[in-house]
């Protein structure tokens, strides 16, 4: 890696990921190998990532991973690269020690600054003397000004940033520049929907070359240096002496948010992960060991979900038959008896729990979770820390005391059968015993595999992979 830097800002909804996107199809367009990453713990923006680069997005979570894992990932995932470009989290100082300060810290990257100025002058000097001013170690790489209303509002900014903050000005974004990229509860829509066509993708790339330097980009963000960490191995690690075991994936428009990393940690355990979509199968892949259920948007497709009702009666035999089943978020409300949508229908779904879901117009729960197994679980043995963080709009209602919670208190983790499901979304990488523990085959028979039906998915070969084609049910 020749090049590196983090996209940052002030606050959050000031254009990360429109420059974010657009930097990286502009030098991917000039003939560089761009490695992207997202600081923080979000789903959506790696997705888009994936998109414009054709490469995995990885998650730099030192939260949920550690210093060193962190690292490790940074730095092999990039090793190929010309370019690395991490996008930052919510404002650069947010969050603490999991920041995208911190984390541009922890990887010696500098930061580009996203500064909106809509409705300010001169005074946005005084922002970016204020970063630098909180955190002199810091380096900034240069400024890139959004929502600029003309040309002599930029002059006006970037003479001041110029002279008062000895600090580059890279170009600016006109404030009437149509890029806006769609919205919805839990945040941009996913590369799944479809948002990011080639019409936006060709409007993202000319904004950024007709505005920004990238010459001067590039010269500022010139050797990163690259400092391998000998306390952790991303190799590959099937070191548990089992034969190869099949694990179904939930994958559509409906199951879309998984750590890209989970996914890999758990290949290089030697696990074949099998796509499929609960939206357009019949039912799971055929002759599998084991069942993983992310998180998305069940909410918004519920009617869909709820009428495949063959979909819905084969994983709910799969799981009281004791198949081994990991299911957080939208996957643990999909487990549920059903969802009432803000349409106020009640939505009929696998029934594995004896308790509902009820969408509402408000967020419910937003951050990082650390729960500690009150029991062995299929993730970890008793006392085990696990972490990960939280995102919902919807909450469970009338949940019966005999459904037995595995988390300590505040936390919530319920437990039926071999099938573990949470609101929170786990990093794996956030405590080693998970992947030895985690769809580790049970003494004698493989409880819960499924027979006799053939796969309607390919086989996954390697990391990073997308959302498969459907097959829909006749």
């Amino acid at each position: 890696m020749r090049h590196g830097f983090t996209i940052a800002a002030i606050q959050s909804s000031t254009g990360k990921t429109t420059v974010s996107l657009g930097l990286m199809s502009a030098l991917g367009r000039v003939g560089l190998r761009v490695a992207p990453f997202k600081i923080g713990p979000d789903f959506i923006d790696p997705g888009l990532h994936r998109v414009i680069t054709g490469r995995t997005s990885y998650n730099l979570d030192t939260y949920m991973c550690g210093v060193d894992y962190v690292r490790e990932l940074f730095y092999v995932k990039s090793a190929d690269a010309d370019v690395a470009i991490a996008e930052g989290v919510m404002g650069l100082f947010d969050g603490e020690h999991s920041s995208t300060a911190a984390v541009a810290r922890l990887l010696s990257l500098p930061v580009v600054l996203v500064l909106d100025v809509r409705g300010m002058a001169q005074s946005a000097a005084a922002i970016v003397a204020g970063v630098k001013g909180i955190d002199p170690g810091l380096s900034i790489a240069g400024v890139i000004l959004n929502r600029v209303g003309s040309d002599r509002h930029y002059r006006l900014v970037r003479d001041a940033i110029t002279q008062h903050c000895d600090t580059t000005v890279l170009g600016c974004l006109p404030f009437a520049s149509d890029v806006g990229l769609a919205q919805r509860h839990l945040g941009l829509f996913t590369a799944e929907d479809g948002c990011l066509n080639a019409s936006l993708i060709e409007k993202l790339t000319s904004l950024i070359q007709d505005n920004i330097d990238l010459a001067a980009l590039l010269k500022n963000t010139l050797s990163v240096a690259v400092r391998p960490c000998p306390t952790v191995n991303l190799e590959a690690t099937n070191d548990r002496g089992v034969e190869r075991l099949r694990v179904a994936v939930a994958r559509d428009n409906a199951f879309c948010f998984y750590y890209e990393d989970n996914l890999g940690l758990l290949q290089r355990q030697g696990i074949e992960l099998i796509p499929f979509s609960p939206l357009t199968d019949e039912g799971l892949p055929d002759d599998i060991d084991g069942l993983y259920l992310g998180g998305g948007y069940p909410e918004i497709y519920a009617g869909r979900l709820s009428a495949n009702t063959s979909m819905l009666e084969d994983i709910r035999r799969f799981v009281l038959s004791g198949g081994v089943t990991y299911a957080e978020c939208g996957g643990f409300m999909y487990l549920l008896e059903g969802v009432t949508g803000l349409d106020g229908v009640f939505y009929t779904m696998v029934g594995v729990f004896p308790a509902r879901a009820v969408m509402r117009d408000r967020r419910v729960a937003l951050g990082y979770r650390e729960a500690v197994l009150r029991q062995d679980t299929i993730i970890g043995n008793r006392g085990d820390i696990v972490k990960g963080h939280e995102f919902h709009y919807s909450e469970v209602v009338e949940m019966p005391r005999d459904v037995k919670n595995v988390f300590d208190s505040p936390q919530v983790g319920w437990l039926s059968h071999n099938c573990l499901a949470s609101y929170i979304h786990l990093h794996f990488a956030s405590n080693p015993n998970i992947l030895r523990c985690l769809f580790k085959p049970r003494k004698g028979k493989k409880e819960g595999r499924t027979p006799g039906r053939p796969s309607l998915r390919p086989t996954l070969q390697g990391e990073g992979w997308g959302t498969p084609a459907t097959k829909k049910s006749p």
